[in-house]
């Protein structure tokens, strides 16, 4: 099985992929943005390496041979907000046979705000720092927004009114991998 984690920068993803990968200690966590900064080794940067439509591929393609290969679970976080990107990755996933669920991380925009405020940068160069957390901050507003978009079959998990443990109850229990209880979770 492969699990998406998306949702928007500050919702928690990488914290709930730890705590499943504590509880899951076999399953490989991906993080496809480690693709994009390979292929910005070849190529002039963009905006958003989510743009490039060999990150997509590459994306897709990574997490079928990892998963294949080297792990019966994959735990993945990342944001995917555009439709459309969305829907071409896991898509691509699904259509070559893999079991996903697509969890999204909701929270307020305010909170979201707050945590990617909060974030501790690299203290060598604080400029860079900045300019990634403008990044980050510009896209709250299409996160939140595009919590209302998710696809049939999306597990909807409030990660302002859960803790990480309650998140992964919540998560494991949707794969059919525990007992869960909470009222933080919604299916669309």
């Amino acid at each position: 099985m492969i699990i998406w984690i998306n949702g928007g920068f500050g919702a928690g993803k990488t914290t709930l992929a730890e705590e499943l990968h504590r509880r899951l200690p076999d399953a490989v966590v991906y993080n496809p943005e480690d693709v994009g900064l390979m292929l910005w080794k070849w190529m002039r940067p963009n905006d958003d390496f989510q743009d490039l439509p060999s990150w997509r591929e590459l994306v897709v393609a990574t997490a079928l041979s990892l998963r294949r290969h080297h792990a019966e679970t994959l735990i993945v976080p990342m944001s995917l907000i555009r439709d459309a990107y969305r829907a071409e990755i896991l898509g691509g996933l699904a259509d070559a046979g893999e079991e996903v669920l697509h969890v999204f991380l909701e929270a307020d925009a305010g909170v979201l705000r707050e945590r990617v405020n909060a974030r501790v940068g690299i203290p060598a160069n604080p400029g860079a720092n900045q300019s990634a957390r403008e990044w980050a901050l510009s896209r709250v507003d299409p996160a939140v927004a595009a919590a209302t978009r998710q696809p049939a079959g999306t597990l909807l998990l409030r990660s302002d009114r859960l803790t990480p443990a309650e998140l992964a109850d919540e998560v494991l229990a949707a794969a059919g991998l525990s007992q869960a209880h909470g009222d933080g979770k919604r299916m669309r």
